[in-house]
Protein backbone atom coordinates (compact mmCIF):
# COMPACT_ATOMS: atom_id res chain seq x y z
CA UNK A 1 0.00 0.00 0.00
CA UNK A 2 2.91 2.41 0.61
CA UNK A 3 4.44 4.57 -2.13
CA UNK A 4 7.62 6.59 -2.21
CA UNK A 5 6.77 9.17 -4.85
CA UNK A 6 10.30 10.60 -5.11
CA UNK A 7 13.75 9.20 -4.39
CA UNK A 8 17.15 8.84 -6.06
CA UNK A 9 18.11 5.17 -6.08
CA UNK A 10 20.45 5.80 -9.03
CA UNK A 11 22.76 7.96 -6.92
CA UNK A 12 26.13 6.70 -5.74
CA UNK A 13 24.89 6.62 -2.14
CA UNK A 14 23.15 3.32 -2.95
CA UNK A 15 25.85 1.64 -5.03
CA UNK A 16 27.28 -0.42 -2.17
CA UNK A 17 24.02 -2.02 -0.97
CA UNK A 18 21.32 -1.34 -3.55
CA UNK A 19 19.92 -4.86 -3.58
CA UNK A 20 19.57 -4.83 0.20
CA UNK A 21 17.75 -1.49 0.05
CA UNK A 22 15.40 -2.81 -2.63
CA UNK A 23 14.69 -6.00 -0.68
CA UNK A 24 13.82 -3.78 2.27
CA UNK A 25 11.30 -1.95 0.07
CA UNK A 26 9.56 -5.22 -0.71
CA UNK A 27 9.71 -6.48 2.86
CA UNK A 28 8.21 -3.21 4.16
CA UNK A 29 5.30 -3.30 1.74
CA UNK A 30 6.18 -0.54 -0.74
CA UNK A 31 4.00 -1.00 -3.79
CA UNK A 32 5.62 1.67 -5.96
CA UNK A 33 8.82 3.69 -5.91
CA UNK A 34 9.64 6.55 -8.28
CA UNK A 35 13.36 7.11 -8.82
CA UNK A 36 14.22 10.50 -10.29
CA UNK A 37 17.29 11.03 -12.46
CA UNK A 38 18.46 14.62 -12.08
CA UNK A 39 21.30 14.72 -14.60
CA UNK A 40 22.22 12.92 -17.80
CA UNK A 41 24.83 10.70 -16.15
CA UNK A 42 22.06 9.02 -14.13
CA UNK A 43 19.58 8.32 -16.92
CA UNK A 44 20.99 4.92 -17.88
CA UNK A 45 20.93 3.79 -14.24
CA UNK A 46 17.30 4.88 -13.99
CA UNK A 47 16.48 2.83 -17.08
CA UNK A 48 18.25 -0.21 -15.67
CA UNK A 49 16.42 0.07 -12.34
CA UNK A 50 12.96 0.28 -13.87
CA UNK A 51 13.64 -2.64 -16.18
CA UNK A 52 14.95 -4.92 -13.44
CA UNK A 53 12.36 -4.18 -10.76
CA UNK A 54 8.61 -4.23 -11.44
CA UNK A 55 7.71 -1.87 -8.58
CA UNK A 56 10.17 0.87 -9.62
CA UNK A 57 9.25 3.61 -12.08
CA UNK A 58 11.41 6.47 -13.27
CA UNK A 59 11.61 10.12 -14.19
CA UNK A 60 14.29 12.08 -16.03
CA UNK A 61 15.11 15.77 -16.19
CA UNK A 62 17.79 18.32 -15.41
CA UNK A 63 17.84 19.60 -11.82
CA UNK A 64 18.26 23.37 -11.37
CA UNK A 65 21.70 22.74 -9.87
CA UNK A 66 22.70 21.34 -13.26
CA UNK A 67 20.79 23.83 -15.40
CA UNK A 68 24.05 25.12 -16.86
CA UNK A 69 24.49 21.69 -18.46
CA UNK A 70 21.11 21.73 -20.26
CA UNK A 71 21.58 21.86 -24.03
CA UNK A 72 20.04 20.73 -27.29
CA UNK A 73 21.99 17.51 -26.92
CA UNK A 74 20.56 16.96 -23.42
CA UNK A 75 17.10 17.53 -24.82
CA UNK A 76 17.65 14.83 -27.42
CA UNK A 77 18.83 12.41 -24.72
CA UNK A 78 15.75 13.17 -22.61
CA UNK A 79 13.43 12.64 -25.58
CA UNK A 80 14.97 9.23 -26.16
CA UNK A 81 14.85 8.25 -22.47
CA UNK A 82 11.20 9.32 -22.21
CA UNK A 83 10.18 6.73 -24.81
CA UNK A 84 10.58 4.01 -22.21
CA UNK A 85 7.14 2.93 -20.93
CA UNK A 86 8.28 3.05 -17.31
CA UNK A 87 9.60 6.61 -17.52
CA UNK A 88 6.45 8.24 -16.16
CA UNK A 89 7.56 11.73 -15.06
CA UNK A 90 9.69 14.65 -16.15
CA UNK A 91 11.96 16.04 -13.49
CA UNK A 92 13.01 17.16 -11.26
CA UNK A 93 13.23 20.66 -12.70
CA UNK A 94 12.74 24.14 -11.32
CA UNK A 95 14.54 26.81 -9.34
CA UNK A 96 16.95 26.62 -6.42
CA UNK A 97 17.88 30.10 -5.25
CA UNK A 98 19.30 28.80 -1.99
CA UNK A 99 22.45 27.15 -3.35
CA UNK A 100 22.60 28.79 -6.79
CA UNK A 101 24.84 26.12 -8.32
CA UNK A 102 23.71 27.47 -11.68
CA UNK A 103 23.08 31.19 -12.28
CA UNK A 104 19.48 32.29 -11.75
CA UNK A 105 18.90 33.31 -15.36
CA UNK A 106 20.29 29.96 -16.55
CA UNK A 107 17.98 28.10 -14.14
CA UNK A 108 14.97 30.04 -15.38
CA UNK A 109 15.78 29.41 -19.04
CA UNK A 110 16.24 25.66 -18.48
CA UNK A 111 13.08 25.52 -16.36
CA UNK A 112 10.93 27.16 -19.03
CA UNK A 113 12.36 24.99 -21.81
CA UNK A 114 11.80 21.81 -19.83
CA UNK A 115 8.23 22.78 -18.96
CA UNK A 116 7.59 22.99 -22.68
CA UNK A 117 9.32 19.68 -23.32
CA UNK A 118 7.33 17.94 -20.59
CA UNK A 119 4.09 19.15 -22.14
CA UNK A 120 5.23 17.98 -25.57
CA UNK A 121 6.11 14.53 -24.20
CA UNK A 122 2.90 14.30 -22.17
CA UNK A 123 4.71 13.69 -18.88
CA UNK A 124 3.72 15.16 -15.50
CA UNK A 125 6.29 17.66 -14.28
CA UNK A 126 8.16 17.22 -10.99
CA UNK A 127 8.97 20.69 -9.67
CA UNK A 128 11.89 21.53 -7.38
CA UNK A 129 11.52 24.95 -5.76
CA UNK A 130 13.72 26.22 -2.94
CA UNK A 131 13.80 29.84 -1.80
CA UNK A 132 12.03 30.68 -5.06
CA UNK A 133 8.34 30.64 -4.20
CA UNK A 134 7.10 33.73 -6.04
CA UNK A 135 9.19 33.22 -9.17
CA UNK A 136 8.24 29.54 -9.40
CA UNK A 137 4.55 30.43 -9.21
CA UNK A 138 4.96 33.16 -11.83
CA UNK A 139 6.74 30.87 -14.28
CA UNK A 140 4.29 28.01 -13.81
CA UNK A 141 1.30 30.29 -14.28
CA UNK A 142 2.68 31.71 -17.53
CA UNK A 143 4.40 28.65 -18.99
CA UNK A 144 2.58 25.62 -17.59
CA UNK A 145 -1.10 26.48 -17.05
CA UNK A 146 -2.22 22.84 -17.00
CA UNK A 147 -0.65 22.24 -13.58
CA UNK A 148 -0.09 18.61 -14.55
CA UNK A 149 2.45 17.44 -12.01
CA UNK A 150 3.69 17.69 -8.45
CA UNK A 151 5.50 20.20 -6.27
CA UNK A 152 8.13 17.94 -4.78
CA UNK A 153 9.60 18.16 -1.28
CA UNK A 154 7.17 20.89 -0.27
CA UNK A 155 8.64 23.59 1.98
CA UNK A 156 6.39 26.63 1.59
CA UNK A 157 3.27 27.87 3.39
CA UNK A 158 -0.49 27.41 3.02
CA UNK A 159 -0.85 30.49 0.83
CA UNK A 160 1.59 29.09 -1.73
CA UNK A 161 -0.01 25.65 -1.48
CA UNK A 162 -3.33 27.23 -2.38
CA UNK A 163 -1.71 28.77 -5.48
CA UNK A 164 -0.25 25.45 -6.59
CA UNK A 165 -3.51 23.62 -5.94
CA UNK A 166 -5.44 26.20 -7.94
CA UNK A 167 -3.16 25.45 -10.89
CA UNK A 168 -3.89 21.73 -10.52
CA UNK A 169 -0.70 20.44 -8.90
CA UNK A 170 -0.29 17.64 -6.40
CA UNK A 171 1.90 18.41 -3.38
CA UNK A 172 4.42 15.94 -1.99
CA UNK A 173 5.39 15.94 1.67
CA UNK A 174 8.94 14.87 2.69
CA UNK A 175 10.31 13.48 5.95
CA UNK A 176 10.95 17.01 7.21
CA UNK A 177 7.34 16.96 8.42
CA UNK A 178 8.67 14.97 11.41
CA UNK A 179 11.14 17.71 12.45
CA UNK A 180 10.39 19.83 15.51
CA UNK A 181 10.84 23.01 13.48
CA UNK A 182 8.31 21.98 10.81
CA UNK A 183 5.18 23.44 12.35
CA UNK A 184 4.35 25.35 9.18
CA UNK A 185 4.62 22.22 7.07
CA UNK A 186 2.33 20.37 9.45
CA UNK A 187 -0.20 23.17 8.99
CA UNK A 188 0.02 22.57 5.24
CA UNK A 189 -0.49 18.83 5.76
CA UNK A 190 -3.73 19.49 7.62
CA UNK A 191 -4.85 21.94 4.92
CA UNK A 192 -4.24 19.87 1.78
CA UNK A 193 -7.14 18.02 0.15
CA UNK A 194 -6.55 14.30 0.39
CA UNK A 195 -6.83 13.79 -3.37
CA UNK A 196 -3.77 16.03 -4.02
CA UNK A 197 -1.48 14.58 -1.36
CA UNK A 198 1.68 12.55 -1.94
CA UNK A 199 4.57 11.48 0.31
CA UNK A 200 8.23 11.03 -0.50
CA UNK A 201 11.62 10.34 1.02
CA UNK A 202 13.87 12.22 -1.42
CA UNK A 203 16.31 9.47 -0.40
CA UNK A 204 19.21 9.52 0.22
CA UNK A 205 18.39 12.97 1.64
CA UNK A 206 16.09 14.31 4.39
CA UNK A 207 15.69 11.28 6.64
CA UNK A 208 12.73 11.57 8.99
CA UNK A 209 13.02 11.38 12.76
CA UNK A 210 14.31 9.08 14.29
CA UNK A 211 16.78 8.59 11.40
CA UNK A 212 17.63 12.25 10.88
CA UNK A 213 21.29 12.75 9.99
CA UNK A 214 21.61 9.28 8.45
CA UNK A 215 21.12 8.14 4.88
CA UNK A 216 17.47 8.03 3.93
CA UNK A 217 15.94 4.97 2.23
CA UNK A 218 12.59 4.53 0.45
CA UNK A 219 11.00 2.41 3.18
CA UNK A 220 11.23 5.39 5.53
CA UNK A 221 8.29 6.84 3.61
CA UNK A 222 6.12 4.84 6.01
CA UNK A 223 7.28 7.11 8.84
CA UNK A 224 6.32 10.18 6.84
CA UNK A 225 2.89 8.77 5.95
CA UNK A 226 2.30 7.89 9.59
CA UNK A 227 3.18 11.47 10.59
CA UNK A 228 0.83 12.86 7.94
CA UNK A 229 -1.97 10.60 9.11
CA UNK A 230 -1.45 11.67 12.71
CA UNK A 231 -1.64 15.36 11.76
CA UNK A 232 -4.83 14.76 9.80
CA UNK A 233 -6.41 12.72 12.58
CA UNK A 234 -6.85 9.53 10.55
CA UNK A 235 -5.42 6.03 10.63
CA UNK A 236 -2.41 5.26 8.46
CA UNK A 237 -4.23 2.25 7.05
CA UNK A 238 -6.98 4.61 5.82
CA UNK A 239 -4.68 7.26 4.36
CA UNK A 240 -2.01 5.14 2.68
CA UNK A 241 -4.34 3.61 0.04
CA UNK A 242 -5.66 7.06 -0.89
CA UNK A 243 -2.14 8.37 -1.34
CA UNK A 244 -1.29 5.30 -3.37
CA UNK A 245 -4.24 6.05 -5.65
CA UNK A 246 -3.03 9.64 -6.07
CA UNK A 247 0.33 8.36 -7.28
CA UNK A 248 -1.31 5.97 -9.71
CA UNK A 249 -3.64 8.65 -11.05
CA UNK A 250 -0.83 11.14 -11.62
CA UNK A 251 1.99 8.96 -12.90
CA UNK A 252 0.62 5.61 -14.08
CA UNK A 253 -2.87 6.31 -15.45
CA UNK A 254 -1.56 8.86 -17.93
CA UNK A 255 -3.45 9.27 -21.21
CA UNK A 256 -1.17 12.10 -22.35
CA UNK A 257 2.16 10.35 -22.84
CA UNK A 258 3.36 10.07 -26.44
CA UNK A 259 0.65 12.46 -27.56
CA UNK A 260 -2.21 10.04 -26.97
Amino acid sequence: MFVDSHCHLEMEDFDRDLEKVLKNCVDEGLEYVLTVGTEESYFEKVRSLVERHPFIYGAVGIHPHNAKDFSERTERVIREAAKHPKIVGYGEVGLDLFKNHSPREVQEKAFVRQLGLAQELGLPIIVHSREAKARTIDILRSEYPSGYGVIHCYSYDIAAAREFLDMGFFISIPGTVTYKTAGGLRDVVRFLPVDRLLAETDAPFLSPVPHRGKRNIPSHVKITIEAIAKERGVETRELAPLMRDNFVNLFLNNPRKDGS
